[in-house]
């Protein structure tokens, strides 16, 4: 186990590397230029060469992915363009707030999808299975920003059970925290809860299937205990995935969400640092996405012997 997981780890610094020279070249090659969005409507070029000295412009493309490598490997990654304020600083602070979105909407999707899942395979081709399918195809077909939307105009506007704009933290007003977070979960809740309980069903549906299952019946066993006893565990591998992936991306940033209710969150902070042409903010902002998605597969990797034995690390 400590040889797999370091052997990961080592792998992980030949990803980090490609995917920070990647993200450098992407940002050099947009148009723009940060030095003349920082100086703004004035027509000074001695100012503006100025401003390109002190950010690192003016030096050769290696050389400029060199200090800013090593500015990141000392855990600087420089300072907004924008706001003045430290970058990790900032990425962090707005980074607890994507969290809590994602993570609760995560739970609650997976307890949701999980007995769904088992439902519709167990009641296959039946009335219980047509009806949660046809409730699952609806959900995935229907974007997450117009079910925020919708949710916004109903019990926001029309009637005025929960607020709309903003955010509190859960951490200073739990209550007040609470009420700020339902509609956003809400929004995201249906689309993950849809993918988890479909890929839940049709890998239930090839469990069941299996040798194993039909012996666990012959034995006398009920209905319940071969679901959650027997196949739960072997059918729950390939839906681990699948959270893997998204939980990686929802963490990398729900900018959709974000956006419609107005949240300080990582992934508005990745777009108005892309519109402003802020290379510090962008760049450390891709590295901490990758970092997310590297450290969750890891995470699921490890834990699928856990569900399924036969899986040897």
């Amino acid at each position: 186990m400590l040889k797999y997981i370091t052997r990961r780890l080592l792998m992980t610094i030949p990803t980090f590397l490609i995917v920070a020279l990647v993200v450098f070249t992407l940002m050099r090659l947009v148009p723009g230029d940060p030095a003349a969005v920082m100086v703004g409507d004035l027509d000074d070029p001695t100012i503006l060469a100025q401003v390109r000295r002190e950010l690192g412009l003016e030096e050769p493309l290696p050389q400029q992915f060199a200090i800013w490598l090593g500015s990141v490997l000392r855990g600087e990654l420089g300072q907004s363009l924008m706001t003045g304020e430290d970058v990790l600083d900032a990425m962090l602070r707005r980074f607890k707030v994507t969290a809590q979105i994602v993570m609760v909407s995560v739970v609650l999707a997976v307890l949701v999808a999980i007995p769904v899942g088992l439902l519709a395979a167990w009641r296959q081709n039946r009335t219980a299975d047509v009806i949660t399918m046809f409730l699952v195809i609806l959900a995935v077909s229907v974007p997450s920003f117009w079910v925020g939307i919708l949710l916004i105009l109903v019990f926001g506007v029309e009637l005025g059970w929960l607020p709309t704009i903003g955010y509190v933290s859960i951490g200073e007003n739990l209550a007040e925290g609470a009420r700020y977070l339902i509609l956003p979960v809400t929004a995201l809740l249906l689309g993950e809860m849809a993918s988890l309980a479909r890929m839940m069903r049709s890998s239930t549906i090839e469990v069941l299937r299996l040798e194993y299952i039909t012996h666990a019946r012959a034995k006398g066993l009920s209905e319940g205990v071969v679901l959650w006893r027997h196949a739960l565990p072997n059918a729950f591998a390939p839906v681990l995935t699948v959270l893997g992936l998204m939980l990686g991306s929802l963490l990398g940033g729900a900018v959709v969400i974000e956006t419609v209710f107005t949240l300080p969150g990582l992934g508005r902070f990745l777009v108005d640092g892309s519109y402003a042409r802020d290379y510090p903010v962008v760049q450390g902002t891709l590295l901490l996405v990758a970092a997310i998605y590297v450290l969750t597969n890891l995470i699921v990797d490890l834990l699928y012997p856990l569900f399924d034995p036969r899986v040897r690390l």
